[in-house]
């Protein structure tokens, strides 16, 4: 313990007295921990961190999959077949949710609301932390209304009022007894505030009917292979049962942990890389630094083993000195993590799923520790045994002939240098094909407007769902008139549509419709079952509900026909509009105004349409999906499927000032129902917040791996020019001119950075292949985004090498003749 507490000091007074060089090496440390700490919390948090239920790796996520392997939802009666026949579950459940509007709470508010079967909370291995679950009488249509809610929904919106008794919530028309309270924390599916059972909603008996989600858990002893065996051989009888009555081929069975992060475990995997690169060039950085130290220090190593120290004694020293280096990066590593992640949550999409999990727990700081441990073993020993090696007596000599920075520390120097310049030049390349990418993007065109729009979502007040269908709609299409007309009287506001499905924010929902006339439609519904199966007369579409302001305000072009009009009402003969896309893989040969098809399994609506109007395609899910065939209804003729809905207002003056205005009138009109506001350029930028997200993250760890490498051509550069005072004077004195001594020490610098461009992009030619899943429009070979990153770093490489080499030409040669 003597010993290490000299080591220590001696180390501390080494670190002090180069107090320039420890800085900078600190803070190399200290970025590159700190952004793989960060990192690593959201990748333990979402990938590694087994989901908070008991034995989570037992949770399946169920789903149908078709004769294409496409997964769908699950059909009531193919569930209840799966659940009956199975010999692999020891419980299964099917659920579904989506966002309502809620009264009877402190105030109106919308929130998500699942309903889900009597085994779901089972299946989950979750109890209510008060309260009851569903009993066996409440699970049947007609059944009293009930519901589990969540612990922060009883918080915040509920008061924490421990007497259920009390608590009523309105919803889709119905009145519900708050029964229970789940424990904190637990919000599946999808942040679900609020649990209704399933059972008290109709049984669909078709088997192509998919509405439901499944989940299942395994029973103890049965492997996941097992039940995959198991469930194709249920879809295979069924199948030869049912025929063309049943989609189902066969069943997809993954655990539930995959299935939440499958979307976003090739990104975090690349974001975990990537900040491995930049720990790589961080390393290599601080190694060259100690490197130059070492050399610096060749004299006093000598002296100290000529005076008997052992070489395991000095290597130790080594170890000590390189151990307080890395602890001190370590520690303000995390401190630089702990902003990091702060950074990361408030900047990562939404859709990253169990973000209010990440956090710098015992694990991440494990994680850092160890981290900390590997780098300061590694820069320890590679420096110590290139400082101790080599003949005693002779580096004696050499010191005291100044020529302490031997070749072979510069050889070993300039090698660490070509790495780096490998690492970085791999990193800003990947960081370049995500910005092509993200350009490609927004060159785009959406086949809408996006400035000065601002959107309101709306969610139908639950009592106005009553059982009369006509009664209901006609209340709906007169609220919906008299928004609009009312929002068109704000000052500001230069026209207002409505939309069930906002692009780039809501996919729609889609289906089959069939191609007939008013002759051919059937009495009896069951009848169009022969239609469905004839293929010459059916085709598949997006179904939309809007006014015809929805295109006016969003500038979607009407390209042959008209739109909806004024006198298209409930009782008229309905209309629809296409777009493009429709028109050109329907009716690719002949004029489809005209036409009329029956879509009404979207909404129970059999009235056919006739198709009046063609308009242009516009991006629906994203900038980056093509355009899908859509077929838009009139809202004030099929209100049934829409009952949320978002109403758009082109602007031309104050976006908080009209705001304000709307949510006045919706106040005024059904002060039930919560607004929520947003403008198109917000939604435009969500709708890109993954990309922005990894392009950021990677662009940020290219750029300071960037300047690390260039530190590190500078340092390098800086040091052998330092050493070879002495030379450089001689030469001069010789008659060397200054573009000699320049080109020699370029020629020196820029053959190490080139051959560590060579090797980058042979790596970057390996490596980019894993970023394909995140580019759009660009190849992980792309000559453009190569060429580029390139010769930025040639360039910036040249620079670092030019200064150091300029200074080389300034030498006096009668002070070089008196350096030592």
């Amino acid at each position: 313990m003597t010993i290490l507490g000299q080591d220590i000091r001696y180390g501390l007074r080494t670190m002090v007295k180069n107090a320039g060089v420890t800085a900078v090496m600190v803070f190399s440390l200290a970025l590159a921990i700190g952004a793989n700490t960060a990192i690593f919390s959201v990748v333990d948090s979402v990938l590694l961190r087994p989901l908070p239920y008991p034995n989570p790796d037992r949770i399946l996520k169920l789903n149908e999959l078709n004769s294409k392997g496409g997964k769908m939802n699950f059909a009531d009666p193919n569930f209840d077949d799966l659940r009956a026949m199975n010999k692999s579950l020891q419980a299964m459940a099917e659920y579904a949710n989506g966002e309502t509007t809620i009264s009877g709470t402190s105030e109106p508010t919308r929130a998500m609301e699942a309903l889900v079967s009597k085994d779901f909370f089972a299946v989950m291995g979750v109890a209510p932390a008060a309260g009851r679950t569903f009993a066996p009488e409440e699970l049947r249509i007609g059944a009293a209304p009930v519901a589990l809610v969540s612990h922060d929904f009883w918080q915040q919106s509920l008061g924490a009022n421990q007497d259920f008794s009390q608590i009523k919530l309105k919803m889709e028309g119905k009145v519900y007894s708050v029964i229970g309270v789940m424990p904190a924390g637990f919000h599946f599916p999808d942040e679900t505030s609020i649990w209704v059972p399933r059972e008290q909603e109709e049984w669909m008996p078709s088997r192509t009917a998919h509405n439901w989600r499944g989940v299942g858990r395994l029973r103890d002893g049965i492997t996941l292979s097992q039940a995959r065996m198991d469930f194709s051989g249920i879809a295979s009888r069924l199948k030869s049962q049912y025929g063309d009555d049943t989609m189902m081929m066969n069943v997809l069975a993954i655990p539930l942990q995959d299935s939440l992060t499958s979307g976003v475990r090739g990104t975090l995997m690349v974001l975990l890389g990537a900040v491995g690169f930049l720990l790589l060039v961080a390393c290599a950085n601080v190694a060259n630094l100690l490197l130059a130290q070492a050399s610096a220090r060749t004299r006093e190593l000598a002296i100290r083993a000529a005076l008997g120290a052992r070489r395991g004694r000095l290597v130790r020293q080594f170890l000590t000195e390189a151990s307080l280096l890395s602890l001190t990066g370590g520690l303000l590593g995390v401190l630089v993590a702990d902003w990091g992640v702060s950074a990361l949550v408030s900047f990562a999409p939404p859709s990253l799923p169990r973000l209010n999990e990440v956090s710098l727990n015992s694990e991440v700081l494990l994680f850092a520790l160890g981290v900390t441990i590997v780098v300061a073993a590694g820069l320890g020993i590679f420096t110590a045994f290139r400082a101790t090696s080599g003949d005693v007596q002779g580096s004696l000599l050499e010191g005291g002939r100044s020529q302490s920075g031997s070749h072979s520390v510069q050889k070993l120097g300039r090698a660490v240098v070509a790495g780096q310049m490998a690492i970085t030049l791999v990193l800003v390349i990947g960081a370049g094909l995500l910005g092509r990418s993200l350009l490609r993007v927004l060159s785009v065109d959406p086949g809408f407007r996006v400035e000065h729009i601002v959107s309101m979502d709306l969610t139908l007040p639950s009592t106005w769902s009553i059982s009369d269908t006509a009664k209901s709609s006609a209340r709906n299409i007169e609220f919906v008139n008299n928004l609009l007309m009312k929002l068109k009287t704000v000052p500001g506001v230069d026209d207002v549509g409505l939309v069930n499905g906002l692009p780039l924010d809501t996919d729609l929902a889609d289906g089959t419709f069939i191609m007939m006339t008013q002759q051919e439609v059937p009495k009896n519904l069951d009848d169009f079952d022969k239609f469905f199966k004839d293929k010459s007369r059916t085709g598949d579409a997006d179904f939309c509900v809007a006014t015809d302001g929805y295109f006016r305000v969003l500038g979607i072009p009407l390209l042959r026909g008209r739109l909806f009009d004024e006198h298209d009402s409930i009782d008229t003969p309905h209309v629809a509009v296409i777009n493009a896309s429709l028109a050109k893989a329907q009716w690719p040969k002949t004029d489809p105004i005209g036409k009329t098809i029956e879509f009404g399994n979207m909404d129970g609506d059999p009235r056919l349409f006739t198709i009046v109007g063609i308009v242009g395609d516009i991006r629906q899910v994203s900038l980056e999906v093509p355009p899908t065939p859509t077929v838009y209804v009139n809202y004030r003729q099929r209100p049934r499927s829409a009952s949320t809905f978002t109403t758009v207002m082109r602007t031309n003056g104050d976006t908080a000032s009209i705001i304000a205005a709307a949510h006045g009138i919706v106040r005024e009109l059904a002060p039930e129902i919560p607004p929520r506001f947003r403008t198109f350029p917000e939604i435009f930028s969500a709708s890109l917040g993954s990309r922005s997200f990894n392009l950021t993250l990677v662009g940020a760890f290219g750029c300071t791996a960037l300047l690390l490498a260039i530190a590190g051509v500078y340092g390098v550069m800086s040091y052998w020019v330092q050493r070879r005072t002495r030379e450089f004077g001689v030469r001069i004195a010789l008659g060397a001119q200054s573009r000699d001594v320049l080109g020699l020490v370029l020629r020196q610098g820029m053959l190490t950075v080139a051959i560590g461009i060579a090797a980058g992009i042979a790596g970057a030619l390996a490596l980019t292949r894993f970023l394909q899943s995140l580019l759009f429009g660009v190849q992980p070979t792309d000559l453009i985004t190569f060429a580029g990153v390139t010769l930025l770093l040639t360039f910036v490489a040249f620079l670092a090498s030019y200064i150091p080499a300029r200074r080389a030409t300034r030498v006096d040669p009668l002070e070089a003749l008196r350096y030592e």
